[in-house]
Order: structure tokens, then sequence, then C-alpha cells
């Protein structure tokens, strides 16, 4: 396993790490989830990720029956929550959603106690909040790091300028900043990660535990003929997912990708992970496989990396056709 440092911090991640959103509760149960996590952890994963809204809170508990029963050491691995959505679904009140210093603060003691651990590693601030002052979030964030049920804290799929507001506060009034965001990225999602936090990157550092580097499972292939039973497609209430993935041109792209991965003798997963963290300024790609095999195969993206010369990667481009145009200065 190969280990990045998380931005500017001194935290290692390694360059693969393990989710559990989708899957943990609705598609898979303790046992498998133990397996998985088992198998991850036994290959060099130190990185464990969840959220509130995850399964409404379930997933979090899965995970943390499972770190309770491996009794692994506690320093040898990181977990996270996010926050931002609540858990109750339909049934939130107010303040039991959002990044006001309420929420954040009781939905970090609520995670807690669900993974059953007595600090979480990272807490991510879900989405930004439009109806909270960004100064309110980053001191309840700087407080939890105070008090020590924090050590690290982020954003998920927040805009570059309110990253970098977020850092101005903190400098303002000497508080510890945020040091990584979750964004998705992946061959059709590159915007954000290639273009966007490019300032951000070169101004303050910032890590990225990107999400769905395999498009919700369609640049693995699995979808290439048709929706297999069981799958994240299938899943109900998973419609949208679905609709956003499946359409024929993005198909029709993967079954290229396809070509090219069988060309070099590997995977269309591993291949498309190799991509993703072949991105410098990605600190580890979060794995939501379900079965042992799917976790196998996307652990050998390590092994394509090396395969991924500038010819490759601009065989990629040519396929996907939609490298992000950056700005001349």
């Amino acid at each position: 396993m190969e280990y990045r440092r998380l931005g500017n911090s001194g935290l290692q991640v390694s360059a693969l790490s393990f989710g559990s959103w989708v899957s943990f509760s609705k598609q898979i149960n303790d046992k498998t989830a133990e397996e998985l996590m088992s198998m991850a952890y036994d290959n060099g994963i130190n990185f464990f990720d969840n959220a509130e809204i995850y399964a409404l809170g379930e997933s979090e508990k899965m995970m943390g029956r499972v770190i309770k029963k491996k009794k692994w050491d506690r320093t040898s691995f990181i977990v996270s929550s996010k926050v931002f959505w609540g858990w109750r679904g339909k049934g939130n009140k107010p303040n039991q959603t959002g990044l006001s210093r309420k929420h954040v603060i009781e939905a970090c003691n609520e995670a807690l106690q669900r993974l059953q651990v007595d600090y979480l590693d990272l807490y991510f601030c879900h989405r930004p909040d439009k109806n909270t002052p960004i100064e309110e979030t980053v001191w309840a964030m700087n407080h939890l790091i105070q008090q020590g049920k924090i050590l690290y804290w982020g954003t998920s799929e927040w805009s570059g300028v309110e990253i970098m507001e977020a850092h101005r506060i903190a400098a303002q009034y000497r508080l510890i900043g945020p040091v990584v965001e979750q964004p998705q990225y992946n061959m059709f999602e590159r915007e954000k990660l290639e273009k966007e936090y490019l300032d951000v990157f070169r101004t303050v550092g910032l890590g990225t535990t990107i999400w769905s580097p395999l498009a919700a499972g369609l640049l693995s292939g699995k979808y290439n003929d048709g929706i297999p039973k069981g799958s994240r497609f299938a899943l109900q209430g998973f419609d949208w997912l679905r609709d956003r993935w499946a359409s024929e041109d993005k198909i029709k792209k993967v079954k290229k990708i396809a070509e090219l991965a069988k060309k070099l003798g590997v995977s269309t997963a591993a291949l498309s992970i190799a991509w993703c963290i072949k991105n410098k300024n990605v600190s580890t790609a979060i794995l939501g496989a379900t079965k042992k095999q799917q976790l196998t195969e996307n652990l050998k993206s390590l092994e394509v990396l090396p395969l991924l010369t500038p010819d490759v990667m601009e065989k990629i481009d040519g396929i996907m056709k939609n490298k992000p145009v950056l700005p001349d200065y």
C-alpha cells in the first residue's frame, strides 16, 4: 500500500480507502461488512469513511460494530463522519440539519456513539450551508478539536471560494482551518479537482478523499450490458443514480475504456481507479466494494499505476473528451 500526506497536515492516508455509502445496511450485512473491512485493513487500507446520513445512521452503527469486534489498535486506522443532512430523514426538525454550532456538535457526539469510538480522525462538513455563517462553522470545528473529539476537519463538495473563506476566517482568529475536501472525482467528473481547486492546492494546500472513483460502478464496466440484479442502479430509491449515469453516451465511453484496459491486460475498474490516484492532488480514493472479488480487483489499481504512461493518459483523454481547459497564467 502507498501512503500519502493529507494536504499540508502530517496525517498519512492510504492511497486507497474504504467507504460505506449506499452499501452498508442497504446492500450488505454485518458479516460481509466485517469481511470487507478486514480485507481492506489487512491490505494496508487505514481510512474508513462514513457519514450521519448514510442509511440514516445505520451505516455508522454497522461500521462501529465491526470496529468494536475487530479490536484493532485505534492508532492504526482513521475513521470519519460527515455532518449536514442529519440522520432522521423526513423526521428532521429545525437544528437537526445544517452546519450550525448546535448541529455540528450534537451530530459529532451522535456519530461517536454510533461508531463506538472516542474521537473522529476526520470530520467533514458534508455540504456548504447557505443559512449558517462559515465563521460559526469554523469556530464549532475548532471547539471540537480542542475537546479532542475530532483531530482534523474538512469539507465535502464545497466550492474553492468557500474553502478559502474558511481558511481566511481561521487565519483571522487563529483557529484550525479545513485540511481536506471530499469531492467526487472520476473520468467523468473532473472540473473541481483538476481546475477549480488548483488555487487552493497552490495557496493553503488541500488533501482530497475522493468519492465515486468508479462513477457509482459505471466505470467498472458491469453496466455495459444492462443493469445486474442487486447492483446500485437496481436499488429501490436510487433511480436518480441510475438516471444520472446509465446514459447511452456514457456507456459507449466506458466500453472504449474497457477496450483500452484489455490491451493493457488489466480490468476496467483497476484502470479507472488508478487513473484517479495518478493525480498528485488525490490523497486517497474511496472504494465502495460490496463483494470480496470486487475489492480484490480494486486493490490491483496500485499495480496499474506504472502502466499509466503519458501516451495511455492521452488515449483516455481522447476517449472521454472532457479534460478541463485551464486559464493562462
